[in-house]
């Protein structure tokens, strides 16, 4: 990673709770379908507190939405937690194989997923999908 990069993944980490554009929503019981329901595109991050590559994704995604605040204004986030849903409905229904999984939804269609991924370019791509979507 480059200085500038470095920099500016530093500044939307730290910066983005205060800024507002980097905020997800927590998962809870039906919330997702909630989303799907109203309309809404879906991204849904399947993450787990200790998970390194979660960590590395996260960062990746509020850079990304520090860039394109469209992103945060048009999709709906939701992050997951691994350890309390891992083993729910919404993880057996979308046959999630594990934590670090990010996927995008619209009515009852998957657009997209990435299992395990942290390049920023492929990341990029799917939450390009969810935005055109969304649009």
């Amino acid at each position: 990673m480059n200085r500038r990069t470095f920099c500016l993944t530093g500044f939307a980490t730290l910066a983005a709770p205060t800024l507002g554009f980097a905020m997800s929503k927590d998962y809870s019981e039906g919330l997702a379908k909630k989303h799907l329901a109203m309309g809404d595109v879906v991204f849904l991050d399947f993450k787990a507190s200790w998970c390194s590559t979660c960590a590395a994704q996260e960062r990746v995604i509020n850079a990304l939405k520090g860039e394109n605040p469209d992103y945060a204004k048009k999709v709906t986030f939701i992050d997951v937690d691994w350890d309390a849903h891992g083993k729910g409905a919404l993880v057996n229904e979308l046959n999630i194989p594990r934590r670090s999984t990010l996927v995008v939804l619209k009515g009852d269609k998957e657009l997209g997923r990435i299992v395990a991924g942290t390049g920023k370019a492929e990341i990029k791509a799917l939450m390009d999908i969810a935005l055109n979507a969304a649009s």
